[in-house]
């Protein structure tokens, strides 16, 4: 005989996670190994754009308010 509890659960049987969303690349459906996107070849395109520089984070040059002076008086 065997135990119901020992029995692993079905992939069907288990509730996601997080909602489906759309492939940011495609519009299709998601899907659980690729996720957020729909396959191999979205999740590759994506880290295309990354390495070649078509995605950039946008960085903003912060002003220096007071330079930095030595005791004899100089800028450093």
């Amino acid at each position: 005989m065997t135990d119901d509890k020992t029995i692993p659960a079905r992939a069907a049987d288990i509730l996601p996670l997080r909602p489906r969303r759309p492939c940011p690349i495609c519009g299709k459906d998601s899907q659980r190994e690729a996720y957020p996107f729909c396959s191999k070849r979205c999740k590759d395109i994506d880290l295309n754009s990354w390495l070649s520089g078509r995605y950039a984070i946008p960085a903003v040059e912060s002003e220096e308010s007071d330079p930095v002076v030595d005791d004899d008086g100089e800028d450093r």
